[in-house]
């Protein structure tokens, strides 16, 4: 038991470390001179190749088994994945105008807009630790983002960007996880990742007709798909079965300094001692939030096994 918490605790952790090295790939293809819509193409184009490269080759299922959406189930992942390419065309215009170390915190307000989600879906008050969390989650971004710091100017198209970008990511974590659940992770992540690829080539039309550089494609398209879209869905798959949502979710935290430490290291983006109390209030708010989870989690196996 001990054995497979730690190795999924593992595959979590290396699914968020993923992600969070992402903004910092962005940004050095945005100072080789690719554009946003160049960016998230070639991540999204490749990964639905990759994905379905996978597809092709993974274990076979006996067909009374095997679970295959049918056609409105996969309509249904398809447009679900459109948030998930907005999350990244918002998620990667704001790191055009702010450091990645401010990017990933205003992506990280996706902790308390989910409540606010939950609140308003399912009709229920949160409780006493989850508002004291988005109260900390709260107090950590005004930290983290420098708002209190008056020599500093404030971008606030960058903001704007960064938290559309947090809105598209809560729409994509709630879709995440109560569409098609009983259907192959793989099948479901191709079909989210598809209507990803529609909607960002949707938005960026005009740019593919025009100008479009496809050297993104061999420079930092691979690197973007592997990290951004093939990597993270099969570790998280492999993964939260083990941990359980309230301890993945406390690992996948891990994306926030791995994300500012990459940007720190390979931008060179300096992140002062008031921003990492902020991004350290923000991870205790989400091991605040999802601790109860798990003890609950916890106590009904517990009930289980003595039964």
């Amino acid at each position: 038991m001990k054995n497979n918490i730690l190795k999924g605790s593992l595959f979590v952790a290396l699914g968020a470390s993923s992600y969070g090295m992402l903004a910092t790939f962005v940004k050095m293809a945005y100072h080789d001179g690719f554009s946003t819509a160049e960016v998230t193409l070639s991540q999204f184009g490749l990964g639905f190749f990759g994905l379905f490269i996978l597809n092709l080759f993974r274990k076979r299922q006996p067909a009374a088994v095997a679970k295959i959406p049918p056609f409105k189930g996969i309509l249904k992942l398809t447009i679900a994945g459109t948030s998930m390419g907005l999350t990244s065309i918002f998620y990667y215009m704001a790191v055009r105008y702010i450091p990645v170390s401010v990017a990933i915190v205003l992506l990280m307000q996706t902790v308390w807009m989910g409540v606010i989600l939950e609140m308003i879906l399912h009709k229920k008050a949160p409780g006493s630790g989850k508002i004291w969390s988005v109260i900390i989650i709260l107090a950590g971004t005004i930290l983290a983002t420098n708002l209190l710091k008056q020599s500093v100017t404030i971008n606030w198209i960058g903001i704007g960007w960064g938290m559309m970008a947090a809105l598209a990511y809560t729409a994509s974590m709630y879709t995440s996880n109560h569409i098609e659940l009983g259907s192959p992770p793989l099948k479901r992540s191709l079909y989210m990742i598809l209507g990803g690829l529609i909607i960002i080539a949707c938005v960026f039309y005009s740019s593919v007709i025009q100008g479009f550089s496809y050297q993104i494609f061999m420079r930092w398209g691979l690197i973007l798909a592997l990290f951004g879209t093939i990597l993270p869905p099969l570790l998280f798959t492999r993964g939260m079965p083990l941990t359980g949502m309230g301890l993945g979710a406390i690992i996948a935290a891990v994306e926030i300094p791995v994300s500012v430490l990459m940007a720190n290291l390979l931008l060179k983006e300096p992140v002062s001692f008031h921003q990492w109390v902020g991004i350290v209030l923000i991870l205790f708010a989400v091991v605040l939030m999802n601790i109860k989870k798990r003890e609950k989690g916890q106590s009904v196996l517990q009930q289980l096994a003595d039964s």
